[in-house]
């Protein structure tokens, strides 16, 4: 069953605001991609952005949007937990991969 849509808002608010941080960026600069209104929404698990917007963000911030995904999935409890969901997704696509998808 997944998380509930809070849950999962509020994991990528704290992916995003870490990588923002991380970079150095205020809210400010992401004028290009969105408002600084949006930004600070998004930040606070208001509102949930698009694949689009996802992909807008992850370039602003020099990362890959998996990216951000896998540190919004990936649970706050460090390194291991990331490595076990990174082989999940690489098990996962290899698999179908294997099935045809291409």
């Amino acid at each position: 069953m997944p998380p509930p849509k809070r849950v999962v808002h509020s994991r990528f608010a704290r992916a995003l605001r870490a990588v923002r941080r991380a970079r150095g960026l205020s809210q400010e600069e992401f004028d290009v991609v969105s408002g600084r209104t949006y930004i600070s929404a998004l930040e606070r698990g208001l509102q949930s952005p698009t694949i689009t917007k996802v992909d807008s963000l992850a370039s602003l911030l020099k990362v890959h949007p998996l990216t951000l995904l896998s540190l919004a999935y990936a649970t706050p409890h460090g390194k291991t937990e990331t490595d076990g969901l990174l082989q999940r997704v690489r098990e996962e696509v290899a698999e179908l991969v294997q099935a045809g998808l291409k």
